[in-house]
């Protein structure tokens, strides 16, 4: 039984061409090449009204990765450095597997956020997507929120996948999947999300569990 299961246990119980699978540091990466679409995988905020009844992670779980997320956003807009580069970054946990997605203008303001992310002992693995670029705008925001959307509408309706079991976030166009789940639900997603228009790439960043 994988590590990602036995912590599972124990908590609750193409018109797309190419396809390449990678594994690193135990965290499923796949990337999903497409014409106008790329879907790349990388393997595994303040609480909301989520029933975590409904979530694969244990109650413990889920209200650490809520705090963790929001101990990050705090530190990062506190940090005086990266608040006057006015960088964009994002942090979001599941199963203490924290996510930065955003924007810094240097590798330097890059790799001080992900230092600040890793101090944070709630964080087991920090994943940093964050891309070496001036801050995006309103409008590039607005168009993710509008992916997002459209991502989780798609993964509503597919088949041998519960939605719910995923966060989907999305960062300048690119979708990343984030959730424990098995390898045929983590499959379904990606593959709901690549039929979304306007997404570019899918980054699966999943944690997989074996089936129930």
């Amino acid at each position: 039984m994988t590590t990602a299961a036995q912590r599972f246990k124990r908590g609750t119980h193409n018109h797309h061409r190419g396809l390449r699978l990678v594994l690193i540091a135990g965290l499923a990466v796949a990337t999903i090449s497409t014409s106008g679409c790329i879907a790349t995988a990388v393997g595994v905020a303040s609480i909301t009204s989520i029933d975590i009844a409904s979530d694969r992670r244990t109650a413990g779980n889920f209200v650490d990765d809520n705090k963790v997320e929001l101990k990050i956003a705090t530190e990062l807009k506190l940090d005086d450095t990266l608040r006057q580069a006015k960088v964009h970054i994002s942090a979001t946990a599941i199963n203490g597997i924290v996510l930065l997605t955003g924007e810094a203008p240097s590798n330097e303001l890059r790799q001080r956020a992900v230092q600040i992310a890793r101090g944070f002992p709630e964080a087991s693995k920090v994943i940093n997507q964050i891309r070496i670029a001036q801050s995006s705008g309103i409008g590039s925001r607005t168009n993710d929120t509008w992916i997002t959307g459209k991502v989780k509408a798609a993964m509503l309706s597919a088949s041998n996948l519960s939605a719910t079991n995923i966060k989907v976030v999305t960062e300048a166009s690119v979708v990343y999947l984030m959730g424990l789940v098995t390898r045929v639900e983590g499959n379904a997603a990606a593959k709901a999300a690549t039929s979304v228009s306007g997404v570019t790439r899918v980054v699966k960043v999943f944690e997989y569990i074996q089936r129930q």
